[in-house]
C-alpha cells in the first residue's frame, strides 16, 4: 500500500506542478525544503530528542538504533532536515521499451564531527493512462498490479500529446538529510 500511495503522491506531484519539459517525451520537476530546530532535552534512556523550532514548536523524535552517533547529540544543538524530491516522467510510445522498475533505499552516514546522514529513495513505476479528460482536466492511470488512480491535472501542457493506451514510465526519488550543528558562540 505505501508504495502505491507513493505512486499516486509521484504522479499528484508530477501533474499537479509547472513543469518544464527536458525533451519532447521527458519531463520533470523536483524541489527542496528545509527545517532547522534546536534540542530541548533528550531522553538517553528511551532514545527520544525533543526539539522546538523557531515558531516555538515543539516534537519528539525517536532515534532508532540505526543513529548510530545518538550519543554525541547536545541540547542547544541545532538539527536541519533537508527534503529533496523528484518526478521524472517518460511516455513509452507502443513498441517502445519501458524502463525497468527500479525500486531502492540508500543510506549514508556522515564523517564530520556532529552526527549527520543522508537517506535516498527511488522507485519507478510503468503505468497505463486510461482515461484523459481535458474539460476537468485530469488523468486516470493503471498501475502494473491493476489499480486506478486519478489525479487533476493543474497545468493542461502536463498532459498534451498523451493517449489513452499510453505507457508513462514514473521515478520518484526523494532524499532526507539531516545534519547537526553546535550552538554559534
Amino acid at each position: 500500500m505505501t508504495g502505491q500511495r507513493s505512486l499516486c503522491f509521484a504522479l499528484t506531484a508530477l501533474l499537479g506542478l509547472a513543469i518544464a519539459p527536458v525533451s519532447a517525451q521527458t519531463v520533470e520537476q523536483s524541489g527542496n525544503i528545509s527545517k532547522s530546530a534546536t534540542i530541548v532535552a533528550i531522553d538517553h534512556t528511551n532514545r527520544g530528542v525533543t526539539l522546538k523550532d523557531a515558531q516555538g514548536n515543539i516534537e519528539d523524535i525517536h532515534a532508532g538504533p540505526e543513529i548510530k552517533r545518538f550519543d554525541e547529540l547536545k541540547i542547544g544543538d541545532t538539527v536541519t532536515f533537508s527534503y529533496h524530491a523528484a518526478v521524472v516522467y517518460q511516455i513509452v510510445k507502443p513498441g517502445g521499451t519501458a524502463a525497468p522498475a527500479q525500486n531502492g533505499v540508500s543510506t549514508v552516514r556522515g564523517q564530520g564531527a556532529k552526527p549527520s546522514g543522508a537517506v535516498t529513495q527511488q522507485r519507478t513505476a510503468t503505468v497505463t493512462v486510461e482515461k484523459i479528460d481535458a474539460a476537468i482536466p485530469s488523468i486516470t492511470v493503471k498501475t502494473a498490479d491493476g489499480h486506478s488512480m486519478s489525479a487533476k491535472v493543474e497545468d493542461k501542457k502536463n498532459i498534451e500529446g498523451l493517449k489513452v493506451g499510453d505507457k508513462v514510465t514514473v521515478t520518484f526519488t526523494e532524499a532526507l538529510m539531516i545534519t547537526v550543528e553546535s550552538p554559534k558562540k
